[in-house]
């Protein structure tokens, strides 16, 4: 009985202890200042000094008055070489009460991103801005959005998301720039003939849109219209675009010859491909280092040699350097038509001419030259 009675007690006062309310509150810490986005740890974490990034931060906070503007936000970011400074401002100016960014501000911070490779924040603020975070939006802010959208491997498609929505918009709407940068990216892919059938289909709606638009096309523009139908070797499409240049009010150029001259060629049609590159010649343009290897290999399996050598010493003549192949082409044509003793004076002759010529090419087609005279 005794037993039962302490164990009883000893229950209660257990109890009674285990019951006891805890009265001790513990006090808030107040909030001095917002936390960095990058503020760097300082060598001691009980040390209460700060980093120079939160120094400069709450400088800048300061001098940003109570009810300031998107203009004020803006001079502070213009005035910032640090991005993650930048960033810090940005985002803390969008906490506060009353206050929403603007295309500028947008457009300041997004070039300071992307100035300092910190890609991944500036797609955020893209993704931001494209998913309706300003009011009024821009057409630089969208042409800025483009170009590094353009830029990013991955982003390729976001850069046509943010075209559509200058399209349906009333204020911002695609402007010849817009359309450079979304042509120059499409040009880029065409690196295979079987690719490019696959990115002409853009082309051409692009095209339709712009014209549809008002815009009107540069040279440089037309050019890349011009050279994503000679590479599909949809030359006549190219021809008909030439054609129509001086209705933009724009002139041809050595690209707009020449991508069409390589196209043609290329199509089989070496005539045609010759005679835009004599008119090229006319008119003072020079060909590009392709174009004339281009057309001297087409005409020298053709078998017209004169114009090809024609060529080729022109090519010489304006510092452009064939390579081992376009040599080969040309010498191996004069073997194969008898004329052998004319292949080695010509190889003399283009060593004399072609300071970049090395010896080891010389002896290469050299050699050549003795193997295809033996078989």
């Amino acid at each position: 009985m005794a037993t039962i009675l302490r164990r009883f007690f000893t229950i209660r006062s257990v109890s009674a202890y285990s019951l006891t309310p805890f009265t001790r509150t513990q006090p808030s810490l107040p909030l001095t200042r917002p936390l960095l986005l990058h503020a760097r740890p300082s060598s001691s974490s009980t040390s209460p000094s700060r980093t120079p990034s939160e120094k400069q931060f709450e400088t800048w906070v300061q001098a940003l008055k109570p009810g300031f503007t998107p203009s004020d936000v803006a001079q502070a970011l213009q005035a910032q070489s640090d991005p993650d400074l930048a960033l810090d401002i940005f985002r803390w100016t969008a906490q506060q009460r009353n206050y929403k960014h603007t295309h500028h501000t947008y457009l300041i911070v997004i070039k300071h991103l992307i100035a300092g490779r910190r890609y991944h924040h500036a797609e955020t603020l893209i993704e931001e801005v494209i998913a309706g975070a300003i009011d009024d939006a821009s057409i630089p802010l969208y042409n800025s959005i483009i170009r590094f959208c353009c830029g990013r491997k991955f982003l390729f498609n976001r850069a046509f998301d943010v075209y559509k929505k200058m399209l349906n918009s009333n204020d911002c709407k695609p402007n010849l720039e817009t359309y450079s940068l979304l042509f120059n990216s499409l040009l880029r892919r065409f690196n295979k003939l079987n690719v490019c059938y696959v990115y002409l289909h853009a082309v051409r709606s692009l095209t339709k849109q712009m014209k549809a638009s008002g815009v009107i096309p540069d040279t440089f523009v037309v050019n890349m219209i011009i050279k994503a139908y000679a590479k599909c070797l949809e030359v006549d499409e190219a021809i008909r675009v030439f054609r129509e240049m001086g209705l933009y009010g724009c002139e041809p150029n050595a690209y707009s010859f020449g991508y069409i001259a390589k196209g043609l060629c290329e199509k089989g049609r070496v005539d045609q491909g010759l005679g835009f590159y004599r008119e090229m010649r006319e008119k003072g343009f020079v060909p590009s280092t392709s174009t004339f290897v281009i057309i001297v290999c087409s005409l020298a399996m053709e078998r017209r040699l004169e114009d090809a050598i024609e060529l080729l010493f022109d090519m010489l003549g304006q510092s452009r350097s064939p390579d081992h192949l376009t040599y080969k082409t040309v010498l191996e044509g004069l073997c194969r038509e008898g004329r052998v003793d004319e292949a080695f004076e010509l190889l003399d002759e283009c060593k004399k001419r072609d300071v970049s010529m090395g010896e080891k090419t010389y002896k290469s087609l050299l050699n050549d030259l003795y193997v295809i005279c033996r078989e």
